[in-house]
């Protein structure tokens, strides 16, 4: 689902997942989790916690984004910043976890917000990494006791 508004467009990625919300909370929030699905990272569930994620350099991005932890409702709600340190892209946006329990298991919602016109080959990229990144959160959470 693509929502917009006049100036910016969000990505908003929705997944049933047969698991307990706890267990897709401690993929979302416990560092060495995060990197096994997402990236590797320095990420602590705390407000204000300012925390890197890395990946390998490409042509067009240095694999470094800057990020803030912007909300923590634990089990429920998990939202930080998320920006591209170098100057040829400079994204800046906020990704949102919601974690919804149903009847077998949870609903995982994923909105990324911000895409401007100028960040087009960004939101292209995030609508397909974020299917893969979910289907990694989804395997994790599975390994989960």
């Amino acid at each position: 689902m693509i929502r917009t508004d006049a100036d910016t467009r969000s990505l908003v990625i929705e997944r049933e997942m047969p698991h307990p919300p706890h267990k897709v909370w401690r993929a979302l929030t416990e560092g060495a989790l995060l990197e096994d699905w997402l990236m590797k990272n320095d990420f602590q569930p705390v407000v204000g916690h300012r925390f890197n994620f890395r990946t390998e350099p490409m042509p067009h991005w240095n694999g470094i984004l800057e990020c803030e932890v912007l909300a923590v409702e634990p089990g429920e709600r998990l939202s930080y910043s998320w920006n591209t340190t170098d100057a040829a892209d400079g994204l800046k946006t906020v990704v949102t976890w919601t974690l919804t329990p149903t009847q077998g298991g949870v609903l995982v919602r994923m909105e990324q917000s911000g895409f401007g016109p100028q960040d087009e080959r960004n939101f292209q990229g995030a609508q397909y990494g974020w299917q893969r990144y979910l289907t990694g959160l989804e395997r994790v959470a599975a390994s989960l006791t």
